[in-house]
């Protein structure tokens, strides 16, 4: 089948937040807050889901669940549903694991809240790299404990680790959890084998906690390969991998998540404080089982359209804004670039570019933790109609500002 991802949907009514909660989660604001342009006139290219229709084996498979009639409480009973996922592990990074060690959670972030909770004292610390997704530090607010930052290094286009700031930081006796994201949000960075086995070892060294977000791990540029850091530390028990068919397959909305914990202690701790009790979306399970069983095709077709969409990004900045530093990414539909090398002097980018553009996007230290200034995050994931009306409007903006 060919898929089409050139269709525009029309989203408005669907209490989504993509549409209807820009104005809080971007520019803390309410209704009373003006903007230049009307709600329906905003090219939307912030939030982390995407405009493309959910795929059809994916819609067909909730259809069929529907018309079984009832949706009482619901577990996974199927061992049919853990090795479908097993499979999909095994087939694309050529890893897996024991089935018992799978549990569930709403969502990776409230996983993340749940996990902190059980690993980190009061007065104990948890380090990421930054520039980071800003969850990871609302999990430590929340639970009242530290994030550090290790800050990466940008040089020649590309995002490294300060090993020496990270390895002096993880050695802090108060040093309890490592969040990684693997791939990295928002620099879209895959990290290498010699990478990970280098944080392996200096997060065994100090025999900390690891939890590796990989969430975007099928996110990847036609020709990439995510390693899992599971497979690079394949004994280490304090190790927690997080994934999910939600960001691959645009179904953040059914709220379900793979969170994998190898510590029997811990999964026993974090099954018994489950605020869900266990239960389960019954048409999340069915949506995940086909995504993993029959959407592979689905994401082939979807990473070559996004390649298409990088391709037409790094060109319309190659010849507009040559002084702005960006770097096609190796993973995730979102573009992490440098405009406040276009615009000096404006602090406020969300803002210029929401009122000057009608263009509404994400970015700065506010949302993406420190390491961040200047930087905005597009969303690519849109037809491509849309984003090339989305590049004229922020050209059009930046050159009459300058």
């Amino acid at each position: 089948m060919k898929y089409d991802f050139d269709r525009i949907i029309d989203r408005k009514g669907t209490n989504c937040l993509n549409v209807e909660g820009w104005r809080g989660y971007i520019f803390k604001c309410g209704p009373e807050r003006k903007f230049a342009y009307a709600d329906d006139e905003f090219v939307r290219m912030w939030v982390a889901d995407m405009e493309f229709a959910v795929a059809p084996e994916i819609r067909q498979a909730i259809k069929d669940r529907v018309d079984r009639e009832i949706f009482g409480y619901t577990l996974v009973y199927d061992p049919d549903y853990v090795k479908t996922f097993q499979k999909w592990c095994e087939d694309r990074y050529g890893w897996t694991f024991p089935a018992e060690q799978l549990t569930y959670s709403a969502g990776v972030i409230p996983a993340l809240y749940q996990l902190a909770e059980d690993l980190v004292a009061k007065d104990e610390k948890v380090i990421t790299f930054t520039p980071s997704y800003g969850f990871f530090l609302h999990t430590c607010e929340y639970n009242d404990i530290e994030l550090v930052h290790s800050p990466l290094k940008f040089a020649g286009g590309h995002w490294d680790v300060d090993w020496d700031d990270f390895e002096k930081k993880c050695a802090d006796p108060k040093m309890k959890l490592v969040i990684l994201c693997n791939p990295h949000n928002p620099t879209g960075r895959i990290w290498t084998e010699e990478e990970l086995k280098r944080m392996g070892e200096i997060i065994a060294k100090n025999d900390l906690w690891v939890i590796s977000d990989e969430i975007h791990c099928d996110l990847l540029r036609t020709g990439c390969k995510h390693i899992p850091l599971a497979k690079v530390m394949p004994d280490y028990k304090k190790l927690v991998t997080c994934m999910s068919a939600s960001k691959t397959f645009n179904m953040a909305g059914l709220m379900h998540s793979h969170i994998i914990i190898r510590d029997d202690e811990e999964r026993e701790r974090f099954k018994a404080r489950d605020k869900s009790v266990g239960d389960l979306n019954p048409l999340s399970l069915a949506a995940h089982k086909a995504a993993y069983g029959q959407g592979g095709e689905w994401l082939k077709q979807l990473r070559e359209y996004l390649d298409g969409n990088f391709k037409l990004l790094k060109d319309f900045m190659d010849a507009n804004y040559p002084e702005c530093e960006f770097e096609i990414p190796d993973a995730t539909y979102l573009a992490w670039v440098n405009f406040g090398k276009a615009l000096p002097g404006e602090d406020d980018l969300c803002s210029f570019f929401a009122n000057k553009a009608g263009v509404l996007l994400e970015g700065g230290d506010s949302l993406f933790v420190g390491n961040a200034e200047g930087w905005i995050r597009l969303n690519l994931a849109m037809p491509r109609s849309i984003l090339e009306d989305g590049f004229a409007r922020m050209k059009a903006a930046i050159d009459a500002a300058r």
